[in-house]
């Protein structure tokens, strides 16, 4: 009498968890990361959106399966998950959602329409008329200098721009640490919305020529209103373990926001602004790997 398993959906899941220094398998049928002392630590993956895999880890075949039919980015990241060197697919892709994107995106029109309302969104109000998408990307760019100024004067931190070297990473200011840490957060969770909704991560609107182009796009509309906050929070009041602090006060703050709740059709309600009609189905598309089954009672009965 027990209804059929199925992955929980990203708006009910935990945004983001990171691990290091473990062996990731499937013991038991449970997730499990084991440290060099045998000890198995449990992880929920079914109920996260997004794993970010740092140095020291290695993952089992069985656990990259596992990950992928709850659902579950898996992301190998970088000290601090600045740097991405690979990402699963967890599933989900629609082709219909994705050729629709890519029209959107090759229509000069429809794209700029997109960018628009990016804009509107992301500041709050309507950009200048008559300006094209290049135009856009440069009071756009002005304009998040300006928030980056604020908030280093509202934190009173030094602010000398948004600058830091991947390569050396030990060398930057904290502040632009922080920044990196919480970004790197924030993409995550934001490309795991992206491809669980069927979406293409590398069809961007305003970023392109970048396989991540498309979550940039979503993940700017939200940075000012949850993680750069927290970046300069951190920075101006933690010394020590920032990195920690930093993944803490994220994911405090996606859940404060709920912010898995509203990527998802935050990312319908931009394309919509396209004008074109999303393309039905095709009659040879792949069903859902876990369909709902048919019920007996009205819409609403527990059956």
């Amino acid at each position: 009498m027990l209804p059929k398993l199925k992955p929980i959906a990203i708006k009910e899941r935990t945004s983001i968890i990171f691990i290091e220094r473990g062996q990731i398998d499937v013991i038991d049928g449970a997730f499990v990361v084991v440290d060099k002392n045998g000890v198995r630590t449990h992880i929920p993956v079914g109920s996260v959106a997004c794993i970010m895999l740092e140095p020291g880890t290695r993952l089992s075949h069985a656990a990259a399966t596992l990950a992928a039919r709850t659902g579950t980015l898996l992301a190998w990241v970088g000290e601090a998950g600045v740097r991405l060197y690979s990402a699963g697919q967890p599933g989900g892709a629609r082709s219909d959602r994705l050729l629709y994107q890519a029209q959107l995106a090759l229509d000069d029109k429809a794209r700029l329409a997109v960018v628009r309302k990016m804009y509107e969104m992301r500041f709050g109000e309507k950009p200048p008329a008559k300006r094209s998408v290049k135009q856009l990307q440069g009071i756009e760019g002005a304009r998040v200098k300006a928030l980056y100024q604020e908030m280093a004067k509202r934190y009173g931190i030094k602010w000398t721009g948004r600058n830091y070297d991947p390569a050396n990473w030990s060398d930057g200011d904290l502040v632009n640490k922080c920044l990196s840490a919480a970004t790197a957060c924030l993409y995550g969770v934001t490309e795991a919305a992206i491809l669980a909704a069927g979406y293409a991560p590398a069809i961007g609107f305003i970023h392109t020529g970048k396989p991540r182009s498309f979550v940039f796009d979503i993940a700017d509309i939200y940075k000012f209103n949850t993680v750069v906050p927290v970046a300069f929070q951190v920075a101006a009041k933690c010394h020590g373990n920032f990195e920690h602090h930093v993944r803490i006060g994220c994911r405090d703050m996606f859940r404060q926001t709920k912010l898995l709740k509203k990527i998802i059709p935050l990312i319908e309600k931009v394309l919509a602004a396209g004008g074109m009609n999303p393309p039905k189905p095709s009659e040879e598309s792949v069903t859902p790997a876990f369909p709902d089954p048919e019920r007996i009672g009205d819409a609403g009965h527990r059956t």
